[in-house]
């Protein structure tokens, strides 16, 4: 087929090209999808797009006029794409449901003992040539509660790391699964009340109606005084102004972001010679203890080798006119 792959960066590219192996003519776009830029698939019968591009109604049906007939989310996220809009047109949607769930638990990992141990603030420092260690107390992991908001595959191997430091675990999800309490003890409460004993709670749940702002300024109060919070999953599921409120507040203690509520727009392109546009984000960066990286959790090896072949078989199949392995409905189970 021909296929049209949106925001496309040149780390992608080989990994793209390498799990294609000619079977399909890939056009690699690095606009994201939008209204403005949908007419770049003229030609291609199928699309690829990523966390960031636009797959609303109005997209897709840009894309369906110019003939494409199938969407293929390069992620395991797809609150990007109206599911139902592309039912009533026709379209084809699949996703990457599981490509490396250890690069985003082991990125959730990093952003905690970057943290915890102070690591932004020692660089600082030592730029300055400041060998104090004064403003450096850290804590230990070992023994510490950490709560873990979903508990699908991502959320079950951040539990076995976890487990491995010598942490208390609680969970909170809709289908809890009893092996992670089996294996690693995790104990499944409400949300209000894993927030009480949390001292680091880390978010792995999808983005969807019901889980925007999921932590909000109400939770957010409930939290343990100088709490840490983890946010690798999506930015929309944090109150980021609230967050932000509660760490000068003193009710948080910590926040480490590789996603972010306002990113798209942002995310993936270079600023550098540009003046700041987004006062929150600048407001984030100022606090010390702060850490946030730019939606570069997934962003490894395997995991970039296992979202192109997922990708690729699943316009593999819509070649030869079988539903893709993983298909997604406006009705989706998710996990």
């Amino acid at each position: 087929m021909q296929v049209t792959i949106f925001s496309a960066h040149q780390y992608e590219h080989p990994f793209l090209l390498e799990a294609a192996q000619g079977r399909h003519e890939l056009h690699l776009q690095l606009p994201a999808l939008s209204l403005a830029t949908a007419s770049l698939a003229q030609g291609s019968q199928a699309v690829a797009i990523f966390a960031n591009d636009d797959a609303s109604a109005p997209v897709l049906e840009a894309l369906h006029a110019l003939g494409v007939r199938y969407v293929a989310v390069r992620a395991a996220g797809y609150d990007q794409v109206d599911l139902a809009a592309a039912q009533r047109l026709g379209l084809q949607v699949a996703n990457v449901p599981e490509y490396s769930p250890h690069a985003i638990a082991e990125h959730a990992v990093a952003l905690m003992l970057a943290l915890n141990r102070q690591l932004p603030r020692s660089q600082s420092l030592l730029h300055r040539a400041d060998f104090r260690l004064d403003e450096l107390v850290g804590f230990n992991l070992h023994g510490k509660t950490v709560g873990l908001v979903g508990c699908g595959h991502i959320g079950a191997v951040l539990a076995r790391i976890l487990h491995g430091f010598g942490c208390q675990l609680l969970g909170q999800d809709i289908q809890p699964n009893p092996e992670l309490t089996e294996r690693y003890g995790m104990r499944y409460l409400p949300l209000p009340e894993l927030c009480a004993a949390a001292d680091i709670i880390s978010l792995h749940a999808p983005l969807m109606p019901a889980t925007h702002h999921l932590l909000g300024a109400e939770m957010l109060a409930r939290c343990k005084p100088g709490a840490m919070i983890i946010n690798t999953s999506r930015g929309g599921l944090l109150d980021t102004r609230a967050a932000l409120a509660a760490l000068r507040a003193g009710r948080l203690g910590y926040l480490g972001l590789d996603v972010y509520e306002y990113e798209k727009g942002l995310y993936f392109e270079d600023h550098s010679q540009q003046p700041p546009t987004d006062s929150l984000m600048t407001e984030l960066l100022a606090e010390p203890n702060v850490l946030i990286t730019a939606h570069q959790a997934f962003l490894t090896r395997e995991a970039l080798a296992s979202i192109a072949a997922t990708t690729i078989a699943s316009l593999d199949a819509w070649a030869q006119h079988h539903p893709a392995e993983h298909e997604l409905t406006a009705s989706p189970v998710v996990a």
